[in-house]
């Protein structure tokens, strides 16, 4: 048989060239730097060519570390399956996903059944609380967020680009004194997300309508009650168009004729060496496959 590398240096080449940098990989790989920087080396040396052109704390592929990462990749996801396929042997695979309530009711539960049908080992176990970016690892396997970006240190996948609207009961429009021109906001309530604090304040700037003040701002942590207290009058909410039209609610509209781009997405995030794993790896595929679609 040919004589391999091994199989410790490969797995630190996939993964520095993954997360381009040695400190990310080590962390992942629970290694020092400098033990990883070794295995790299290791490697390099068995095959008599640098695979990386080192740069200020990071690590980028040359051509052929880019040639030899193409060739070995399905090889090393094949020995992963196959690894995986011998310990679980068709146990139950359980996910902990920490997710938004609003993004669970309108956009994943609605799909979960496809999920279920093509993966029937897969199971989710849902947290809906708070703070779930510092739970991972540590209660969580993965978690789908509203912010404006990650720690580059977690693998992460904007899920969406947005634009804010400012959503209010139809009665608001129809009714005596109706609400047509941003200006009469100083008459109303602004209802805002914590999760997404900024959205009147980015949607006020970017409209050029920065001297406008509201009634008052009301915090809210759940975006369906937001959506309810919208709906019964009781204030302007500024969310997502994503968020207005999921909800097909009669009883809603969107106000004025301004669109602004949002500084919030809807991310997916797990710790790197998560996504290794069959269930992670399984619902994240699914996941971006079916908001694609």
């Amino acid at each position: 048989m040919r004589r391999l590398p091994p199989l410790t240096a490969i797995e630190a080449f996939v993964a520095v060239a993954r997360l381009g940098s040695i400190k990310a990989a080590a962390q992942e790989l629970a290694l020092s730097a400098p033990a990883l920087s070794r295995r790299i080396q290791t490697l390099e040396r068995f095959l008599s060519r640098p695979l990386f052109d080192r740069r200020h704390q990071a690590m980028a592929l040359n051509a052929d570390g880019e040639r030899l990462l193409a060739a070995i990749a399905p090889a090393i996801d094949s020995l992963s399956d196959a690894v995986e396929t011998m310990t679980t042997d068709g146990e139950v695979l359980r996910l902990r996903l920490g997710v938004l309530p609003l993004f669970a009711s309108q956009r994943l539960f609605p799909r979960l059944a496809q999920l279920r049908a093509q993966h029937p080992e897969l199971h989710l176990d849902i947290d809906t609380a708070g703070n779930a970016i510092a739970r991972l690892g540590e209660g969580l396997d993965a978690v789908i967020v509203l912010a404006r970006e990650i720690d580059p240190l977690l693998h992460a996948e904007r899920l969406d680009r947005n634009t804010v609207y400012p959503i209010a009961a139809r009665s608001l429009v129809e009714g005596a004194n109706p609400l047509l021109r941003p200006e009469q906001l100083a008459q109303h309530s602004v209802l805002v997300h914590r999760d997404m604090i900024d959205t009147f304040v980015a949607w006020r700037h970017a409209a050029g309508l920065t001297d406008i003040e509201p009634l008052a701002i009301d915090h809210f942590d759940s975006g369906a009650l937001m959506l309810e207290a919208a709906a019964q009058g009781l204030g302007v909410a500024f969310m997502h168009e994503s968020h207005f039209v999921d909800a097909n609610d009669p009883r809603l509209v969107k106000l004025f004729d301004i669109e602004v781009t949002s500084p919030y997405s809807y991310w997916f995030a797990c710790r790197p060496r998560a996504l290794q794993t069959k269930p992670v790896r399984l619902f994240r595929d699914w996941l971006i496959a079916t908001l694609r679609e």
